[in-house]
């Protein structure tokens, strides 16, 4: 074992996304994971935890646990992408737009669409991205 898988090994927080994504069926409590994100030991960054819970091309399904005043700075996805409010107040500005989305709302953002998260008070949400194929340039 070399130093960098080492320190990879002792980094990750955790099982590898082969084995997290694995069999032909999933189901997921949200509640339970979003106890368990809330519970890891190392700090939240930008006031934010995140685990991907399913990732197979082209979707993948990410739940997020915000802190008061957490944030996602602005971005785009190449990619059609839902933002589902599962608690607390989240205000997402895109495309000049300011949404103030409470939980239980969804909105959705076709690709390439900037936009960034901000939470208006902890909360949580789960975020779909749907990747489009990337197309030759002048096909």
């Amino acid at each position: 074992m070399t130093e960098n898988d080492e320190r990879q090994t002792t980094e990750r927080l955790r099982p590898q996304p082969e084995e997290r994504f694995a069999g032909v069926a999933r189901t997921f409590d949200l509640g339970a994971a979003l106890a368990a994100l809330r519970a890891e030991a190392h700090e939240a960054q930008d006031g934010h935890r995140q685990i991907t819970l399913f990732h197979r091309s082209p979707v993948a399904y990410v739940l997020f646990a915000f802190d008061p005043g957490g944030a996602l700075n602005e971005h785009a996805a190449n990619g059609l992408v839902t933002i589902h409010v599962l608690e607390g107040r989240m205000n997402v500005r895109a495309d000049g737009l300011e949404h103030d989305l409470p939980a239980g709302q969804v909105l959705i953002l076709n690709p390439g669409v900037l936009h960034d998260v901000r939470a208006v008070e902890a909360g949580a949400m789960l975020l779909t991205v749907h990747m489009e194929e990337r197309s030759e340039v002048g096909s």
